[in-house]
């Protein structure tokens, strides 16, 4: 494993170091954890915690290893179906503005899923399934447009949608199983699955520790696997109780855990000059590097991401950039899952 600095095609080029690796084909989670016989919380726990050796664990076994008075933190956005897929092309609705346009990707069918489409034309009007159009505005990244469907969104994906998938997954699953049980806030293109593992029995069993667990929501935008893009503005709320339980947990000494990128974005928009978390909302374009640093969260739950994501320079602010990645050369050893139906990583600092 090398390191080597970010290189997305738009935004803020961050120089920190970040794990770079080869991922191999059979590491992809390729179906959810029940398809392969398991619950959702007894896939498996990689537990990074700075120079230690990496440990492994079930993620059931969260509870034992955190400690009462901590604070889990999580996203309540639910997921759109927001694929609508035509003979050729597939339609991914990204996110909502306020004038009632969408980011949207135009994608090409393939065999097993789609790929980049970098046709379309301002003006331009496709039609959809269900007698809908969608006019192209105008191109808002090299491969995003802003577009203006001729109804409500979030009804027609209801009716004409399919939950997003990318070639590593093989078939179709319902849209319940892109849904984590914290998700009441619909809007996310797609599953903030850092929490997929949480069922209610171990919410139940981490409350009964003594671990608090508060909501944030930050709808998720499409992601590009094969672009290493950064993140783009993305709609969020840090509610006020989730706020002041988060300073709470600071001044006590107790941890903060986001479960989730989404969440450690979320957070890290809402720190005052004094370091404090505030009651927040709106956009936030915040990329967090090790440059960057974190001053909210102090642990973190999460997948195993691309090689040269952005998300690993987030997770190497967390963890630092040689405990990242020892963890993911262990995780590549002992072979882990990738992905949203795959195993997950909890790194404490």
């Amino acid at each position: 494993m090398t390191a080597t600095g970010f290189d997305g095609e738009a935004g803020p080029r961050p120089t920190a170091l970040a794990p770079d690796f080869e991922l191999p084909p059979d590491l992809s989670a390729h179906e959810p954890p029940e398809v392969r016989g398991r619950s959702r919380d007894d896939v498996r726990l990689l537990v990074s915690r700075g120079d230690q050796a990496p440990g492994h664990h079930r993620f059931r076994d969260l509870p034992g290893l955190l400690a009462p008075g901590d604070l889990i933190v999580v996203n309540n956005s639910a997921t759109l179906p927001a694929a609508v897929r035509l003979d050729r092309l597939a339609v991914h609705f990204s996110t909502a503005r306020e004038d009632g346009t969408w980011l949207v990707e135009l994608r090409r069918r393939t065999a097993r899923a789609s790929e980049p489409y970098a046709g379309g034309e301002p003006g331009e009007w496709l039609p959809l399934p269900g007698r809908a159009t969608l006019r192209l505005v105008e191109r808002e990244t090299p491969r995003l447009w802003r577009a203006e469907l001729d109804r409500d969104v979030e009804t027609y994906l209801r009716a004409y949608g399919a939950p997003i998938r990318y070639s590593y997954v093989e078939e179709d699953w319902p849209i319940e199983a892109y849904q984590t049980v914290f998700a009441t806030v619909p809007g996310s293109a797609e599953m903030p699955s850092a929490a997929r593992p949480f069922t209610e029995a171990l919410v139940t069993a981490l409350v009964a520790r003594g671990i608090g667990i508060a909501p944030i929501t930050l709808h998720t935008g499409v992601a590009s696997p094969e672009k290493d893009e950064p993140p783009y503005a993305e709609r969020y709320a840090v509610p006020a109780p989730t706020a002041r339980l988060v300073n709470l947990a600071r001044e006590s000494g107790n941890r903060v855990v986001a479960a989730g990128t989404t969440v450690v974005r979320a957070l890290e928009s809402a720190v005052d000059a004094a370091g404090l978390v505030r009651a927040a909302s709106g956009w936030t374009r915040h990329v967090v590097t090790p440059e960057t640093g974190v001053r909210a969260v102090t642990g973190l739950l999460t997948g195993l991401h691309e090689p040269r994501s952005s998300h690993l320079l987030m997770l190497s602010a967390v963890a630092g950039v040689d405990a990242l990645a020892r963890a993911y050369e262990e995780a590549l050893r002992e072979g882990y899952l990738w992905h949203e139906f795959g195993d997950t990583h909890l790194i404490l600092k």
